[in-house]
């Protein structure tokens, strides 16, 4: 007899529904087989089942029976397949009631050997795909029953057991009954709940000033200080001044972490910008993803958030340049024979690093111990290009014993925050009409003629700040963004010659000389 049950495979960030078809050919012949491009995972889950099988009292078929995983040409690969080939399996060999009503659902679990049913990876993306094609529920394990339960419309059944599932189509009196989420008092009842904040932190006014602009704006930043001057401190902390992410990026930022596992047990949606910061050991595909069976890597994790690079000499060249491509793009693309898939990878980049490898160079008390020469070559670990997609270079500075030791309440996180949504309202309404672009960081060249218009004072103090400070041409557009960026949190129409004179204090690194 043959039986079809569904399943599904996710690429990339999306699902895609697969048709698992088991056929009892003969009453006798070989031991069960798998087709369909499955990979070893999925064929030693013919093992998983028969202990199942026989720990349940169930008969394990020794006739031919063939699963098909279709459709054949896409490769399958994982354990969440177990128990929809399981139930295939049950009601092909006629020991399962109500067959028919396992084409209305979705089902994914990997099964142990007693028969207890395992967390799946991707359950918000085979979610929204089932719904997408009209299934009436979807039936896996409990531990992901909330992440899916964000979808609405579709039935969602959390189970521990197979017994639980068989009994459901069977229908006895099992307890299995939908998933109830109420998707928007989860989501914004969290946004706000961090532990850490900006009051926190004592003195440094003109760095949270900077990392103020950076939220406002989108922009890219590099924390520039000796060891112990707050650089990882500051950075942590740039999350709490972001705005709150929106349904729609929530339900983004969620798929991406559900495909790498990365999302906790019995979690909905991701309610906070994520913040990433990998050790500076990690590799090219951990950074932007990939692998036989592309995955998303720390990039794409960041998504909607922020990424932080601490200590970014350190980091392997290649590494860092791999990034420049999806910093621009806002994405990534990730090739192979015959897969390509991409990963959205929309994130601020803000890095962190020593000036010199002693860590002290213009240090205001400690003398710099490195060699004529070692400064720049430290610095040169950077590419130009890479340094060209970063908007504020800050000089980060010991803090004095007199602002550690102040009582004085320093401004909280909250406060810095509602700056910050005010300007991003400014944009939004500047960009509702240009697809693609919702913050001051992500304009083009051309756009910078329309937008970021100054008068004769402020063309006059931008052309003596380049030629005085010997600023590079690359300087020029990011000056104009982060100006841009100040007079949205100031409310302002125009960008004053205030503004662009605080936008220049923020090209360390372009000053020639800087490093000796």
């Amino acid at each position: 007899m043959l039986v079809k049950t569904f399943g599904s495979a996710v690429y990339g960030v999306e699902a895609i529904t697969i048709t698992i078809e088991v056929n009892w050919l003969s009453a006798s012949g070989k031991d069960p087989m798998i087709v369909g491009l499955p990979d070893n995972a999925v064929k030693e889950s013919l093992q998983r089942i028969e202990s199942t099988f026989k720990t349940n009292g169930y008969d394990v078929p020794r006739t031919k029976v063939v699963v098909n995983l279709a459709p054949a040409d896409i490769k399958k690969s994982g354990t969440p397949f177990d128990l929809p080939i399981a139930l295939g399996i049950l009601g092909a060999s006629e020991q399962l009631e109500n067959k028919e009503a396992l084409s209305n659902y979705v089902i994914m679990g990997e099964l142990s050997l007693d028969g207890e049913v395992r967390p799946i990876k991707g359950a918000l993306p085979i979610a929204i795909q089932a719904k997408k094609e009209h299934f009436k529920g979807l039936i896996l394990p409990r531990v992901n029953a909330k992440e899916a339960g964000m979808v609405s419309k579709l039935q969602v059944y959390g189970v521990d057991h197979i017994k639980e599932v068989i009994g459901f189509f069977e229908n006895k009196e099992t307890g299995l009954e939908p998933v109830i989420i109420n998707a928007r008092e989860e989501f914004f009842h969290s946004q706000y709940d961090f532990e850490i904040d900006f009051a926190d932190v004592k003195g440094q006014e003109n760095i949270k000033r900077a990392l103020e602009i950076a939220a406002a704006g989108g922009h890219n930043a590099i924390l520039i200080g000796p060891p112990g001057a707050g650089k990882t401190m500051l950075a942590k902390r740039l999350p709490t001044i972001l705005p709150p992410l929106s349904l729609q990026e929530a339900l983004e930022t969620t798929k991406i972490h559900s495909v790498a596992g990365k999302l906790p047990e019995n979690s909905t949606l991701v309610s906070r910008r994520p913040f990433r910061s990998p050790h500076h050991t990690i590799s090219d595909v951990a950074l932007v993803g990939g692998g036989g069976i592309p995955q998303p890597g720390e990039i794409s994790l960041a998504h909607n958030g922020v990424l932080f690079l601490d200590e970014l000499p350190e980091f392997k060249r290649t590494v860092l340049e791999v990034m420049r491509q999806p910093m621009e793009e806002r994405r990534v693309t990730i090739s192979r024979a015959k897969v390509a898939v991409d990963f959205p990878a929309s994130f601020m980049l803000i890095a962190s690093m020593n000036p010199c490898p002693c860590g002290f160079y213009n240090h205001p008390d400690r003398e710099c111990t490195c060699v004529p020469g070692t400064v720049q070559k430290y610095l040169n670990k950077i590419s130009g290009p890479l340094l060209d997609r970063i908007d504020l270079h800050v000089e980060v500075t010991p803090v004095a014993f007199n602002e550690l030791t102040n009582q004085r309440a320093q401004e909280n996180s909250a406060h810095i925050r509602d700056r910050v949504i005010k300007a991003r309202e400014v944009q939004e309404q500047r960009y509702k009409d240009r697809n693609g672009i919702y913050c001051n960081a992500q304009m083009s060249s051309n756009m910078l003629k329309e937008i970021c218009v100054i008068n004769t004072v402020g063309v006059n103090l931008l052309k003596a700040a380049m030629e005085k400070l010997n600023l590079s041409a690359r300087a020029y557009d990011r000056i104009l963004k982060v100006s841009r960026t100040i007079a949205d949190l100031a409310l302002s129409e125009e960008i004053k010659v205030e503004h662009l004179a605080e936008a220049i204090q923020y090209r360390t690194l372009d000053r020639e000389g800087w490093a000796g």
